[in-house]
């Protein structure tokens, strides 16, 4: 059984995209690249970790619009009532007065001591590190696949065993069935084969049930609709390679290079980094720069528009004598009329610009508060980084051990078929003979149907060593 601290490793999955666009054809055999395939097609936690990843994406492209300025335009349109001063004639006025106004602001941070910088950083690297976590995610989902894959292979082999040792007690049980009736064996001897046959019968059931959910938990995992008649194609020692004389240094420093889970601890570790260098960024004073212009309207805005000039005579008279003449003054006339639209717009434009110097001095505590929690983050990931490291070199040790051990095992495991077979060959020929007991009989038959049984556990779990000592050299490709 494959723990799951030993199977996030490496897998570089080589396939051809659309292959099972269409629907699966169960009637056809399934390569283990092809059941990969489909797994990390259908896996809803592989497809949980692509959208992690796209939003890390999104949030470091968004963190580069820092370092570009902001533009943003006001429009606002409003209503005064009652007695109220007219803010664009300055003067009191007892009625309603609509105003529009228009304003365009645009600000820049020109310098802030590199945090927009050490930001963009922080989220590039975090969003690299969520790329290479969803391979691991998908190691881990295809190292669980071939476990799987490699069950109903077994069981397979089990059954096939299972149906051959049924087999051959039937034979012997009409054999004797036959004998017995002529009086020419004990009945002890017919009863023993036929005890041993209802045992094989009941093995044969019970392989075949762990065959089936062996392939109920394959389709589970692949999240495609079990299928009886789906079948597998075979996999043999043959497709594997030779690990025994292996080195573990150089597993370990090809793990170190290869393993997206390194990688991801690794850009972690260096995301973190970042992310506390801008923090502490923000205590310095930063550099802006901001600018806007500005316009409005007023229904109650007029304009003295000259008319002409004429004679008026006023309270005033010069003496001629006894006779008052009257005194006329020369008036200039004008018209009132409302300021139109157009010309508000373009009278009352104004613009400002500035360059400024912000100076952080009390915010709430709030940058100390984040450049702990930054320190405290960093020490996590350095943390989780060596303990990557440290995990996965006792894992290739104990790959090592586990792929000899399971090679050793496997070898004494074929003397042994081989010995028990010529034994079982040369039992049959006396039992059938009358020269053995059924006792005698049976052992050297339980002998060989065990050890058949162990040879092929033994076989492929040297397949599945094999393999996971291949991820962690970076040997196996689909």
């Amino acid at each position: 059984m494959i723990q799951k601290a030993i199977t996030i490793c490496s897998l570089s999955v080589f396939i051809t995209i659309g292959l099972f666009a269409q629907t699966l054809d169960t009637t056809q055999k399934l390569t283990l690249q092809q059941c990969v395939q489909i797994a990390l097609q259908n896996n809803a936690d592989v497809q949980h970790r692509e959208v992690t990843s796209d939003i890390a994406k999104v949030t470091w492209q968004g963190s580069k619009g820092y370092m570009l300025p902001t533009l943003n335009g006001d429009i606002g349109h409003g209503i005064n009532t009652g007695r109220n001063i007219d803010p664009y004639t300055n003067t009191i006025a007892n009625q309603s007065v609509k105003y529009d106004n228009y304003s365009l602001n645009t600000s820049l941070t020109l310098f802030n001591a590199f945090a927009i910088q050490n930001n963009i950083r922080q989220n590039k690297l975090a969003y690299q590190a969520s790329t290479f976590e969803i391979q691991s995610e998908k190691d881990f989902i295809a190292m669980s696949v071939i476990l799987e894959y490699l069950q109903v292979l077994t069981n397979e082999d089990l059954l096939t065993v299972s149906l051959q040792q049924q087999d051959v007690s039937e034979k012997q049980v009409e054999r004797l069935n036959i004998l017995n009736q002529e009086g020419a064996v004990s009945p002890s001897q017919f009863y023993d084969l036929k005890g041993e046959y209802a045992n094989n019968q009941l093995n044969a059931v019970n392989a075949q049930n762990s065959l089936e959910t062996a392939k109920v938990t394959l389709a589970q995992l692949l999240n495609i609709p079990y299928n009886k008649n789906q079948q597998l194609e075979r996999l043999t020692l043959s497709d594997i390679g030779d690990n025994t004389n292996s080195n573990t240094d150089s597993i370990y420093q090809s793990a170190l290079q290869n393993l997206a889970i390194v990688k991801a601890a690794q850009l972690r570790q260096r995301s973190a980094i970042y992310g506390l260098r801008s923090f502490r960024s923000q205590r310095y004073p930063s550099l802006y720069f901001s600018g806007g212009i500005f316009t409005n309207y007023s229904d109650n805005a007029t304009e003295q528009q000259y008319v002409n000039t004429t004679e008026v005579q006023t309270s005033g008279y010069v003496l001629n004598g006894p006779d008052k003449l009257p005194v006329f003054v020369s008036q200039d006339n004008y018209s009132i009329n409302k300021i139109k639209y157009a010309n508000q717009f373009k009278n009352n434009f104004n613009s400002s610009f500035v360059i400024g110097l912000s100076i952080p001095i009390l915010n709430n505590l709030r940058n100390k508060t984040q450049i702990k929690t930054a320190l405290l983050q960093q020490k996590d990931a350095d943390v989780t980084l060596n303990a990557t490291k440290m995990q996965l070199q006792q894992n290739v040790g104990q790959a090592y051990v586990n792929v000899n051990s399971a090679k050793t095992r496997y070898d004494v495991l074929s003397d042994q078929v081989n010995a028990y077979k010529e034994s079982f060959r040369e039992a049959e020929i006396k039992f059938n003979s009358g020269a053995i007991n059924s006792v005698d009989y049976l052992i050297a038959k339980n002998n060989l149907d065990q050890s058949n049984l162990n040879l092929i556990i033994a076989k492929y779990d040297y397949v599945l060593r094999s393999m996971i000592l291949d991820y962690y050299s970076g040997k196996l490709t689909f």
